[in-house]
């Protein structure tokens, strides 16, 4: 059967199957869509040593641009002023890294086509995409 999606469901689509993913790679997950200000952060998560801050783009069926191309300097710059205040406010003591994940999802069905985990994707001192 197929369901339309608006945008924001295809995004909370998006963001439930890539906390799932994390978790099924033992990752914690600490915060999901945590506002403030400065940002937002889609899943704050920990595992080993660090906390992950996660941008998740989500697609449909053959997008014409991959999502992670939408984590511009700007969207870096935001995710790294948020991040830093989460880690002040709860006194956070763990190593940061910003990973990008992107999944193209089937907008009829809501099944995952295609998931991308790109660790590391950018750090605090060169906020441009390694990807």
């Amino acid at each position: 059967m197929m369901k339309h999606y608006t945008d924001a469901e295809f995004g909370a689509l998006g963001e439930k199957l890539a906390a799932d993913y994390l978790k099924k790679k033992r990752y914690k997950i600490l915060e999901k869509n945590y506002k403030i200000q400065a940002g937002e952060v889609d899943i704050i998560a920990a595992t080993g040593e660090r906390i992950v801050f996660v941008e998740v783009k989500t697609r449909g069926r053959d997008p014409m641009f991959p999502g992670h191309t939408a984590v511009t300097r700007e969207k870096q710059l935001r995710l790294l002023r948020a991040a830093s205040m989460y880690m002040r406010l709860t006194k956070c003591r763990l190593s940061p890294r910003f990973d990008v994940i992107e999944l193209e999802i089937d907008r009829g069905t809501g099944k995952l086509i295609r998931l991308n985990h790109y660790e590391s994707a950018f750090s605090q001192t060169e906020s441009y995409a390694r990807f």
